[in-house]
């Protein structure tokens, strides 16, 4: 698959030669700086410095002291309280924290629940609030859900169940009838960063409840770890609060790690590795994930919140098993979702594709549709028929709205919700092929030829003698990386290729390249199919690439990670 390479050149020569001066920084870096909105030294120091101190006053959040006051009224009075998470990394984080703290405080006044993904589904449910009817309970706090479930909160009114909900998503028409609802996305709501994780609102909650109660803000210091990893996870902007407390959360995690991390890092083999945001999304994230989607999520709360190392081992371990087997799954249903792609459908000229089977497993199909709309750059939906009922995940492409995509053909559908990139739905059997069809127009009136061709953002062109130890030492300091804050990626030119390009493990290319003296190691994963049309025409290739550590037996080197050659 072709790509179309996109370098950045709209920058303003004075606004560069403006920064360098004022910052003292390498030209390349001030280029990367200004793409990014930093052009002075202010910015430039916030950036650089992601202080906790810069967090916003949790009181600016809407129902932020509604909320706080009702927890303190429910820990004076003996309250029983759920806290209810979800079943992906975010929903168990936020879930972890938030239980843990209000333990702290209260002890055995405290339970929690993360639903079951395939006998619950998503998001606070009737038959829960009929369970906290029969345990006694009288608050439940949501965390990553609860911002659309009006009937549910109505019906825990009716049962003097009050809810206080912690939640991220975009609310619907009407909002639930809670006693505080802390969404950065209200309508209402003036906070002045909307791009929080759900573990984030949790975690602004218990700023908000320790601010109330006079305990130092430090105190919240031991679940960064946690609010890290669940906005790593949950694909949030880098920015801002995010930035901030993922920066503080990595520390926390490559320096004083929890027993349950410690042992995750082991059991994955990743405790002598730097510990980024880019291994929490691929070895952290995966592993907790794996526990909800192939089974009962609450193991997950058990091991992050482990007292001992012990413990946390043994359970680390069954989780590995378990993420082995989401990984066979996972891979056995992108084997066959691509027979069918192949087979029954027209890859080269559908612009979207509907996949569906009986019985694929519900827990993998997201992670599937990634990898289809990966591999062929199309809108993909797939779709797993469980008696008579079809459950679906859908992933799309930068320039289609998969929700609206989906809204449109909603008359086949039970359910669905979602947003611009992933969006999920439920509908019978017999409306599937209908559904497809009206799925397919809609896709081929919206999509053109120009958005079937991915684009690499290429911040600048560089030659590979330019990486010197300083500018490697400030290109690392502008992590952690992630959506709105990407590794800068760079092209160079004509680069000779001076040893033999092999194919590495699955199908990976490695190789090394030399311009003008320097050598680096490239690697370029899922990449090992270009090894024959390029390399044996000329051996000199332009190359795009983003530059990072590679560790290896204890020995650390610079490495380029190709995202395209030719």
């Amino acid at each position: 698959m072709k790509s179309k390479w996109v370098i950045s050149n709209d920058l303003e020569k004075d606004q560069i030669d403006r920064l360098i001066k004022e910052l003292g920084i390498p030209p390349i870096l001030a280029r990367i700086l200004l793409a990014r909105g930093i052009d002075n030294f202010d910015k430039a120091q916030v950036y650089f410095r992601p202080d906790l101190e810069k967090l916003h006053d949790p009181y600016l959040m809407k129902d932020m002291d509604k909320a706080v006051d009702r927890l303190t009224r429910a820990f004076s009075n003996g309250e029983k309280i759920l806290v209810y998470g979800d079943y992906d990394v975010d929903g168990i984080s936020g879930c972890t924290i938030l239980y843990q703290a209000f333990s702290k405080l209260v002890g055995n006044k405290v339970t929690y629940h993360i639903p079951d993904r395939i006998k619950e589904g998503y998001g606070l449910s009737i038959e829960a609030v009929d369970r906290c009817v029969e345990e006694g309970i009288s608050l439940i706090v949501t965390v990553d859900c609860g911002v659309t479930a009006v009937e549910e909160v109505a019906y825990a009114r009716e049962k003097n169940i009050e809810v206080v909900i912690c939640d991220h998503h975009e609310p619907g028409d009407s909002l639930p009838e809670a006693v505080a609802i802390l969404d950065p996305k209200r309508p209402d709501c003036p906070y002045p960063f909307k791009e929080l994780a759900g573990v984030g609102v949790g975690f602004k909650l218990l700023s908000g409840l320790y601010k109330s109660l006079d305990f130092p803000q430090s105190q919240l210091d031991e679940f960064l770890d946690l609010v890290a990893i669940g906005s790593c996870a949950d694909i949030v902007p880098l920015v801002d609060e995010n930035r901030i407390l993922v920066r503080h959360g990595l520390d926390k995690i490559n320096y004083n790690p929890r027993f349950g991390i410690k042992a995750l890092l082991s059991s994955s083999g990743a405790e002598k590795r730097e510990i980024t945001s880019g291994l929490v999304v691929f070895v952290l994230a995966p592993r907790i994930n794996a526990v909800g989607r192939m089974g009962d999520a609450t193991r997950a709360v058990r091991l992050l919140s482990a007292p001992n190392l012990t413990s946390a081992q043994e359970m680390a371990r069954e989780i590995e098993k378990e993420n082995q087997v989401r990984r066979n799954v996972d891979e056995s249903t992108f084997k066959e979702a691509v027979e069918i792609v192949e087979s029954r459908l027209d890859p080269a000229n559908d612009n979207a594709f509907v996949v569906y089977k009986e019985d694929w497993h519900p827990g993998v199909i997201g992670i599937v549709a990634s990898r289809i709309v990966e591999k062929y750059y199309r809108p993909a939906i797939l779709i797993s028929v469980v008696d008579g009922v079809g459950k679906a995940s859908a992933r799309s492409i930068s320039a289609f709205n998969i929700y609206e995509a989906i809204r449109e053909c909603s008359d086949h559908l039970l359910t669905f919700g979602g947003h611009k990139y992933a969006a999920g739905l439920s509908i019978k059997s017999e409306q599937i092929p209908a559904f497809v069809e009206q799925f397919k127009a809609v896709a081929d009136r919206m999509i053109t030829d120009e958005d079937l061709v991915p684009e690499i953002h290429i911040d600048c062109e560089v030659e590979l003698n330019q990486f010197d130890e300083r500018l490697l030492r400030l290109l690392k300091l502008m992590g952690p990386f992630g959506p709105s804050n990407l590794r800068p990626v760079f092209c160079s030119r004509n680069l000779k290729v001076v040893s033999e390009p092999q194919v590495v493990g699955k199908n990976h290319l490695k190789l090394s390249l030399e311009q003008k003296g320097t050598v680096l190691t490239a690697i370029g994963f899922n990449m090992g199919d270009r090894i024959d049309d390029i390399f044996e025409k000329s051996g000199v290739v332009d190359a795009v690439y983003v530059l990072e550590e590679n560790v290896w037996n204890g020995r650390k080197e610079l490495q380029m990670r190709l995202k395209d050659i030719r």
